[in-house]
């Protein structure tokens, strides 16, 4: 066994007893202090082994692209492996969601009493709901809106408002809306990788995109959604800083600020994503010398969203305060800081796969041999720190205690690029299936 590969797997094995020490110590807390409010520490999930109708789907994607991905995503043309890495990671997402059948694998998860769809009717004036939407933040307010409501800006409530006006009403439907543009995430990553790091990264990136443990939340959950807006607002900076293009330039970098204004009215955490913003804009940094007026496409484009909002009435500043307030008000404010500061990074493994945990270790020694190192794989290394980064700061500031194997998908899907940097990918793709597959028939997962 060569020297790289022994290290990748003591990184593994590292991040393994990560979550064997979250698991036991979160089982003796719960069961002594109850004060961690999950059932399954780390993960809000339950024990309960099953199988459903879509395990046979699932298993056949998982060997499928263990076995054939890395020399598939090798020699497709770049637009059809593009479209091919949607559609296997959709069929990966929906057949994980369907081993739970499709009411409790997909329509009925946003119908819970903490989700969206509860407050659908109380937004028949829209206007007038998002004037008075901090008015129903705290838990003793009037009308105090379900917990993910509460927790989110506005634009996350309304997009399943506009889903429900366009006659798309339901569970049903807002899931599959959830599933398929999370399934586009992986895409928006790639995307940004070859831009940024070059095509042949991309495509080795692309199976363990595809085959992330992630899917077992992404179906079916708005934090999908979430990442799927994020993702490309960082996507379409990548080709903006390196678009030969002028005019196409200045449009992508319009359209990244919009969806970066968008994604800070869908989540308050996704203003993290400044820091990947930063990462594209520093390694593109020879294109905005060039074309200085990428920056005020961005900026302007940046301000649609917020400009909008505020104009409507609703003040994203004054909800945050009131948000912190209701997060202390709840189970955040007697879940110990002590325990999720790391137990969260268990919840990170188990949604990115010892794989990653491998690839991140890949990605820190490029980074410290970067004098050396070639400029393609220090410029990935580069733009995976920073969503590392990104991910570190929202552990550290207490607003991530528990259920983060939903709430990071947005910053996870832009770890796992860390695989490309890998040997052996077939066997790192099966343990990344295994783990998916054992996680998602073992225990049923909610929120």
């Amino acid at each position: 066994m060569n020297r790289p590969l022994s290290r990748d797997l003591c990184a593994a094995a590292a991040a393994a007893l990560l979550v064997v020490a979250a698991v036991l110590v979160g089982r003796h807390l719960q069961d002594d202090r109850h004060t961690l409010f999950v059932n399954w520490p780390p993960l809000l999930a339950s024990w309960g082994p099953h199988t459903g109708p879509g395990t046979p789907a699932a298993l056949l994607v998982a060997a499928a692209v263990a076995a054939y991905g890395p020399r598939v995503a090798a020699r497709l043309p770049w637009r059809a492996l593009l479209a091919a890495a949607f559609g296997t990671a959709l069929a990966w997402i929906v057949s994980l969601a369907l081993v739970d059948g499709w009411q409790r694998g997909i329509a009925g998860r946003l119908t819970t009493r903490h989700e969206y769809l509860r407050v659908v009717d109380r937004f028949h004036d829209v206007p007038a709901a998002l004037r008075d939407f901090t008015g129903h933040i705290l838990l003793d307010s009037p009308d105090n809106w379900p917990a993910h409501v509460a927790g989110h800006p506005p634009a996350a409530t309304l997009t399943f408002v506009l889903l429900d006006r366009l006659g798309l009403r339901g569970g049903g439907w807002a899931g599959m809306w959830c599933v398929v543009a999370g399934a586009t995430a992986c895409v928006a990553v790639l995307v940004a990788v070859r831009a940024l790091a070059g095509e042949e990264w991309a495509r080795r990136a692309a199976p363990f995109l595809v085959l992330a443990p992630a899917a077992v939340w992404l179906g079916t959950s708005a934090d999908a959604y979430f990442a799927a807006v994020a993702g490309w607002a960082v996507a379409l900076l990548a080709l903006a800083v390196t678009s030969p293009a002028r005019s196409r330039a200045a449009v992508q970098a319009a359209g990244s600020g919009l969806l970066f204004g968008l994604a800070c009215y869908l989540s308050y955490g996704l203003t993290l994503f400044a820091l990947l913003g930063a990462a594209v804009l520093l390694l593109g940094r020879g294109g905005v010398r060039a074309r200085p007026v990428l920056l005020g496409a961005l900026l302007a484009g940046l301000a649609v969203v917020p400009a909008a909002f505020t104009l409507a009435g609703f003040d994203w500043w004054e909800a945050y305060r009131l948000l912190v307030t209701r997060y202390h008000q709840g189970a955040g404010g007697i879940r110990p800081y002590g325990y999720w500061v790391w137990a969260n990074l268990a919840c990170t493994v188990l949604i990115t796969g010892l794989a990653t945990a491998a690839g991140l270790r890949r990605t820190g020694a490029v980074l410290l041999g970067r004098r050396t190192a070639p400029r393609a794989e220090v410029r990935l290394a580069l733009l995976v720190g920073a969503a590392l980064a990104a991910l570190l700061a929202a552990d550290l500031s207490g607003m991530s205690k528990a259920e983060t194997e939903r709430i990071w998908l947005p910053f996870a899907l832009w770890l796992l690029p860390s695989c490309a940097f890998l040997s052996h990918p077939r066997a790192w793709l099966a343990a990344q299936a295994a783990l998916a597959l054992l996680l998602n028939h073992l225990l049923r997962t909610g929120w």
